[in-house]
């Protein structure tokens, strides 16, 4: 848990010091192996790990002539990774006169130019597990139904309902509940790091589809096993009733 002495905040920026070991690989060469990383908080939904620069493979970076300006961390010199065969241009940078001091001696690596990521011996993907994140999924017999237009793709007494950390419940509902023959599977498909990868449906609504607003995670993440192939409905974008009483319509990064 994070204390006082190990967070720093300069305006919307939060640099904490993580407490495990993480590595990331390209082309099977470690690039960085850290039992030291700073999580930082560029956006507020989710960190971006930063590593010290002794625990960087300094060998495998090349300076590039680009220089880019955060606003809130400064200029950012760029190094292109030449790793196991491969080459991520401008993957890596540093803010050597940052003024948030704690980044000046740290590197950056950029999260999808790297093959893989590792938090201890776990691989992670999408993003690093936010500390502050939690995944509670409870059993509910409350009645949840869904409605678009009057249509009423699933209903249930059975369901999951999810709470994660800074979002809306979620009704994970049995298929058996849900009218399948109203669903088209699209080519969508999103990976979250604490439940695994979803599949996407659009939703049949008369002569119209409703755009990828149900998902379901066929094989998640082990901590999240009990909503294995329930359906989920985006309540941003379709009416949720919970015991027959409408719940009012969330507005979350997902509503459109």
């Amino acid at each position: 848990m994070a204390t006082t002495e190990n967070i720093a905040r300069v305006g919307r920026i939060r640099v904490e010091q993580g407490a495990k070991r993480v590595r990331a690989y390209l082309g099977g060469d470690v690039v960085a192996d850290t039992i030291h990383p700073r999580l930082v908080w560029e956006v507020p939904y989710y960190p971006a790990y930063y590593f010290p620069i002794v625990d960087v493979r300094s060998d495998l970076l090349v300076e590039t002539s680009t220089v880019t300006h955060s606003p809130s961390r400064g200029n950012a010199q760029h190094f292109t990774i030449k790793a196991g065969g491969k080459n991520a241009e401008n993957a890596a940078l540093r803010f050597p006169d940052s003024p948030i001091e704690e980044l000046r001696d740290l590197i950056r690596l950029d999260w999808d130019a790297m093959d893989g990521w590792f938090e201890e011996d776990e691989e992670v993907y999408t993003h690093p597990r936010d500390p502050y994140t939690r995944v509670d999924i409870v059993a509910t017999s409350r009645r949840v139904r869904v409605e678009l237009a009057g249509v009423v793709p699933a209903e249930s007494t059975n369901s999951r309902v999810l709470f994660e950390t800074g979002l809306p419940p979620r009704w994970y509902i049995p298929k058996t509940d849900v009218r399948m023959d109203l669903l088209v599977p699209t080519e969508t498909a999103t990976h979250c790091p604490y439940k695994g990868q979803a599949q996407y449906w659009s939703v049949r609504v008369g002569d119209r589809l409703v755009e990828d607003v149900a998902w379901s995670y066929r094989t998640p993440l082990p901590e999240s096993q009990k909503i294995a192939g329930l359906v989920a409905f985006y309540n941003e974008r379709a009416d949720l009733f919970i015991d027959d009483e409408l719940q009012e319509r969330p507005v979350t990064k997902f509503s459109k």
